[in-house]
């Protein structure tokens, strides 16, 4: 089905009229691919849907779910959790507290791989970790921690990977039973993370397009990735710009494997890969 600009920019309006979502600086590519989607999943046209928009708040709530739904997994590209276990979390051992924010944390398995990593370097007390996302259903998921086992099976290697192995020391491994931190039920074909790691995230429902930061709070760390892929240049620096301006001096952004900081913000972060870390600014005062 082709989405023609047209197309785009009646939708974009029709949301905006009728709630306080705002699409209208997202990735027209992202959006188009999406809306497609929808119109296919509901067997609707575009004129269809717009009234259906405008008269039914549920089936509009619905929709915005559909079009932003991100996918996640635990330990999603171990390598990236590596990293954080042995060149980035250690900086903070000294601190007597350490903030975390998750920006679109979906279903929460990253916020989980997090918590465990945290865990195995005896910096889960002193952290707290809060975590966001747009679509409410995806973070009733992630506070619940349960998801299916066979159709995620890969979560295991990703956490052999993430925890067990150090790659910087192949001699080295650690043999972390997977009962530390989740229980798998193979009859009932689930994953459940383990009560104290429920207990320690706080989620909130937030749009990044125009809540800031609710938590009142600056980080030591944000991880924010597979979002910003789905927001225009202009949007993308907006979003750079609250998190820079609510992380410390020297804390660490991490965004998706295909995102990237260009323009204005990225001479004020050293990258590192995928990782950011914000630059210590001195003003010099005669």
């Amino acid at each position: 089905m082709t989405i023609t600009n047209q197309d785009l920019q009646i939708f974009i309006n029709a949301i905006k009229t009728s709630s306080n979502y705002d699409f209208s600086e997202y990735s027209d590519k992202s959006l188009k691919r999406r809306l497609a989607k929808v119109l296919i999943d509901y067997k609707m046209e575009i004129s269809g849907l717009i009234s259906q928009l405008k008269g039914n708040n549920t089936f509009l709530e619905q929709v915005v779910k559909d079009v932003t739904v991100n996918t996640t997994e635990l330990f999603r590209d171990p390598n990236i959790w590596q990293i954080l276990k042995y060149h980035v979390l250690p900086k903070f051992k000294n601190q007597s507290s350490i903030n975390i924010w998750h920006a679109g944390c979906s279903t929460g398995q990253e916020v989980y791989s997090l918590l465990m990593l945290l865990h195995e370097l005896d910096l889960f007390e002193k952290s707290k970790v809060y975590a966001t996302d747009l679509n409410n259903d995806v973070l009733q998921v992630a506070k619940k921690g349960v998801y299916k086992y066979r159709f995620n099976i890969n979560y295991l290697d990703n956490f052999d990977k993430s925890m067990k192995e150090n790659p910087y020391n192949y001699e080295e491994y650690n043999e972390i039973p997977y009962e530390k931190y989740f229980t798998i039920d193979k009859s009932k074909d689930i994953i459940k993370m383990n009560q104290f790691l429920l207990d320690k995230p706080i989620f909130k429902k937030h749009d990044l397009v125009k809540d800031g930061n609710i938590f009142y709070v600056k980080f030591d760390l944000i991880l924010c990735r597979n979002v910003i892929i789905y927001f225009n240049y202009e949007l993308q620096n907006k979003v750079f710009d609250l998190f820079y301006n609510n992380l410390y001096p020297n804390g660490y952004l991490l965004l998706g494997m295909h995102e990237s900081i260009l323009g204005p913000y990225a001479s004020r972060f050293d990258k590192m890969g995928q990782f950011y870390q914000k630059k210590e600014m001195f003003t010099y005062m005669p």
